[in-house]
């Protein structure tokens, strides 16, 4: 097949009104571009969907209105990009005959360096080139289509946008590590900036599921549990990934991170979650991401709920989101949550039901790794049998070019390839990354202060572990690719140079070729990884201080990577045996997706440091923390618990659920159940100390609708710049239902200088104090309430109350 554009042969044409540079084809650049708008239908006249002074809803109608029912229905539907899907990276001539012709809602993570294929494309570097071919895509969709509607490019953006050489930040649970809404706000604003200007103009982020579940692979991928703290961070999310004029689109709605088991990959079903607990904790997340912080899209997941599946449940796509949430942007299937309806529920006997049952739900938008026939063909049948209403179609439309021309896609398609190369993983960019690297290590123990290292005292250091030299924990499907990943140690040997000896052994791999049978029964491990353990432990009896580096990697947490134990893998649980009994102080850094239960750890080893997948510079931000130039400050968005037997075991908890059990009386059943946690919500250490004082409430009478103002002084008493997370906590003394035995209402991250102190000030209002009565109804009662304030959920340093009349 011919191509339309000649690559080898290139001049500039410049857009008037964008100014934007575009491959110039063979053909002479079709002649619709006039000063401040594009004759996209071809017809010599500025029609109202082509006028930019027109409102958005007069220019959504107009164009309606002009639409076909083949060019509506190819609206509702995406292309997976080259390598996935298409197979193109730039058009054919033979597009003309492909069922895009009449256009598309979008095209998914073209170009993006996922795939064998788009791994080899020609156009993945420069950013610059790169957004030529974005660029010219897009001009197909403009010059070549009947009325020139512009295509959406979609991809991901979790831990930065999922391209080839793009800033790469923490996992979003790395990320839920630093009780920084302000860090949070410029993670989005860079992945929607790098996304915007390499010609993405909507991205699959953030994830506003709850880790209620550790054993769950993707709770890596989860900023938290707590329904609070992922409002705040998803809310800060979406505007900072909005404030660079694109879509933000939040997954997985609803309900997706707790499946029955915590199981995940072709289960992904059944959740275990009532109806107050969903509207309290897994719905409260998407309505502030929408109502509070405009999110103009919505992925909906792969589960059902009561027995509905929500890509097909009218009560979550229409009656929750745009009845309840007022929803205006649109709806995009995750992948395969059409088919399946069939496939997985087996609520449709075929295909074309699924299409129906989606469409009359309130889908949008059809994503799957096949072909967009596949989809169309049905619709349209539906569509001509009648089984589909015309008027559910428009008003489904509506939504999918409401968001074109929020973006200005209608009116400014094209972008600036050299601003690519300016902004992609640029030097400011870098510095946010280190940052977050930075500020997501969580200090979980350190005992006499072993903590930070001081290198005069230690000749000899070990470093060992299967995560010293790994880098694939930081790369992600979901995130950029292509990076220069710091290890671990190659962050401790630029940091201490000469002035210790730092010696290497790998200690053991991430998992034994027999995981994860010999979770369940003793086995004996490969002869590499026994030889690799005994290796490690002859020199660690050489040397003064062991580093060692655990934890799991992205084949054992993750999308499909759920757990039935929460266990360090056998084989390095046996490198930590050895380790121990050579009685050298040990420091654990633990690189990891999920929680886990490290009671030996705990027990035997000095110093314990939480780094999760700390992005492309955690090595470099773990070496600076272990020590001493950073000081860590992170917070758990996670309860540790003590066995796999107690999960759930979680925060927020209804009043008594995580309580303990009698051992003697009359309803005493003996010592039989570990009841209590390793590390709560909220937790995390610091080399220096906080002192809290001058605790101020407003008022201690309050109305319904009243504003309360909490006031408290914190204080460095100690020797390091430090800082520190100041947690606000309420719970509601008497309820017509059962609440939760305390709820997160505020958080403060502040640094301070030693003897340096600040006044932290919370605000509280109605919805604050709120609960569903038995009506289910929203309503704060009369009443006594508790006031908190603390270093985490547990280490509670002042406390009040008032009254609600």
């Amino acid at each position: 097949m011919k191509k339309l554009i000649v690559i080898s042969i290139l001049s500039l044409a410049i857009y008037k009104n964008a100014s934007a540079q575009l491959f110039v084809s063979e053909k002479e650049q079709a002649d619709i571009y006039n000063d401040n708008w594009i004759d996209l239908n071809k017809n010599n006249k500025k029609d109202v969907y082509e006028d930019l002074t027109e409102p958005i809803e007069n220019r959504i109608n107009d164009l309606l209105s002009q639409m076909t029912i083949e060019e509506k229905t190819c609206q509702m539907v995406t292309l997976y990009g080259y390598g996935r899907v298409a197979k193109d990276e730039l058009p054919t001539e033979n597009w003309k005959n492909e069922i895009w012709k009449d256009g598309l809602a979008n095209i998914d993570e073209h170009l993006n360096n996922v795939g064998k294929k788009s791994e080899n494309s020609n156009f993945l570097s420069p950013p610059s080139l790169h957004r030529r071919a974005l660029n010219e895509v897009q001009r197909w969709f403009i010059e070549e289509t009947r009325l020139g509607i512009p295509v959406e490019f979609t991809n991901e953006g979790i831990r930065g946008l999922c391209f080839k050489g793009a800033t790469c930040f923490p996992a979003q649970i790395g990320v839920g590590s630093t009780w920084n809404t302000e860090l949070i706000n410029k993670i989005g604003k860079i992945t929607g900036e790098e996304a915007r200007v390499n010609g993405y103009t909507n991205v699959y982020s953030p994830i506003l599921d709850l880790a209620r579940d550790p054993r769950w692979g993707r709770v890596v991928e989860c900023y938290g549990e707590d329904p609070y703290l992922v409002s705040q961070y998803g809310k800060a999310m979406v505007k900072g990934l909005q404030s660079q004029n694109i879509i933000s689109t939040a997954k997985h709605f609803a309900v997706y991170g707790s499946p029955k088991g915590g199981r995940d990959g072709k289960a992904r079903t059944d959740p275990h979650v009532n109806e107050r607990e969903l509207h309290d904790m897994y719905l409260e997340p998407f309505r502030v991401a929408i109502q509070e912080a405009g999110a103009m899209g919505v992925m909906s997941s792969y589960n059902d709920y009561n027995g509905v599946p929500i890509t097909s449940s009218n009560y979550f796509l229409t009656e929750i989101l745009r009845n309840q949430f007022r929803f205006k942007g649109y709806v995009v299937s995750d992948s395969w949550a059409v088919g399946g309806l069939e496939g997985r529920h087996k609520i449709a006997d075929s295909y074309k039901e699924t299409v129906r049952l989606a469409v009359l739900a309130g889908l949008n938008v059809r994503t799957n790794f096949n072909a967009p026939q596949n989809y169309i063909k049905p619709l349209r049948e539906l569509i001509s049998e009648g089984a589909i209403p015309v008027s559910v179609i428009d008003n489904l439309v509506k939504d999918v070019l409401r968001v074109k021309f929020t973006v200005g896609l209608f009116d400014n398609p094209y972008g600036v390839p050299e601003k690519a190369d300016e902004i992609t993983h640029s030097s400011e960019n870098e510095k946010i990354a280190l940052q977050a690297s930075r500020e997501s290590m969580v200090l979980l123990k350190n005992e006499n202060q072993l903590l930070p290292i001081d290198i005069k005292q230690w000749d000899n250091i070990l470093v060992t572990g299967p995560n010293a030299t790994n880098k694939e924990h930081s790369l992600s499907r979901y995130g950029p690719s292509d990076i220069n990943v710091i290890t671990v140690l190659d962050g401790i040997q630029t940091y201490v140079g000469k002035q210790s000896q730092i010696n290497y052994f790998p200690g053991c791999d991430i998992t034994d070729p027999n995981f994860p049978e010999n979770e369940l029964y003793p086995m004996p491990f490969s002869d590499e990884n026994e030889k690799m353990i005994s290796d490690a432990a002859a020199a660690a009896k050489n040397n003064d201080l062991i580093i060692a580096v655990l934890g799991e990697s992205e084949h054992i947490v993750g999308e499909s990577r759920s757990r039935t134990s929460l266990n360090l893998p056998p084989v390095q649980r046996k490198l930590m045996d050895e380790l121990i009994k050579t009685g050298k102080p040990i420091v654990v850094v633990l690189i990891n997706g999920r929680v886990l239960t490290i009671n030996r750890l705990d027990r035997d080893v000095p110093a314990i440091l939480e780094a999760w997948f700390p992005g492309e510079y955690g090595g470099q931000a773990i070496a600076e923390t272990l020590f001493g130039s950073y000081n860590p400050g992170g917070k758990l968005p996670v309860t540790f618990p003590r066995s796999v037997g107690q999960v759930p075991y979680n925060f927020p908890t209804k009043q008594s659920a995580q309580a303990g059990q009698h051992a003697k009386g009359p309803n005493g059943i003996g010592n039989t159940r570990v009841s209590s946690g390793l590390y709560p919500f909220g937790y995390g250490l610091s080399y220096t100390n906080f002192e809290y004082s001058n605790f101020v409430l407003s008022t201690d009478t309050a109305t319904a609708n009243s504003e309360l103002t909490i006031q408290c002084v914190i204080k460095n008493t100690g020797k390091y710049k430090g800082d520190e997370v100041a947690q606000l906590y309420i719970s509601d003394e008497v309820s017509s239902v059962v609440t939760y035995e305390k709820v997160l209402r505020g958080f403060k991250r502040i640094s301070l200088k030693p003897g340096e102190e600040q006044l932290v000030v919370f605000n509280l209002n109605t919805k604050d104090l709120s609960l569903l009565n038995n009506d289910m109804v929203r309503v704060t009662e009369p009443g006594r309430f508790i006031i908190e304030i603390g270093s985490s959920s547990k280490d509670i340093r002042l406390k009040g109350s008032f009254n609600v009349e």
